[in-house]
């Protein structure tokens, strides 16, 4: 099964770790990461997407991470 996994965060190091921590899972990137300015809380905001293949079918009650 390929899980798939959407990782967001402020624009600050710590996105930067939640995708960092995903790829030493075995996580692979997925496209280009995004960029927003969230206006009500006049913050930048990251996102990446990242693939994993997986053991077993899907189960949509199946938590896919922790980061």
């Amino acid at each position: 099964m390929k899980a798939y996994l959407f990782i967001t965060e402020d624009e600050t190091s710590a996105f930067s770790n939640k995708v960092t921590k995903a790829l030493n899972e075995g996580w692979e990137l997925y496209g280009s990461p995004n960029f927003t300015f969230d206006t009500d809380r006049g913050e930048m905001r990251c996102g990446q997407a990242v693939v994993k293949e997986m053991a077993g079918p899907y189960n949509p009650n199946m938590k896919l991470d922790n980061l």
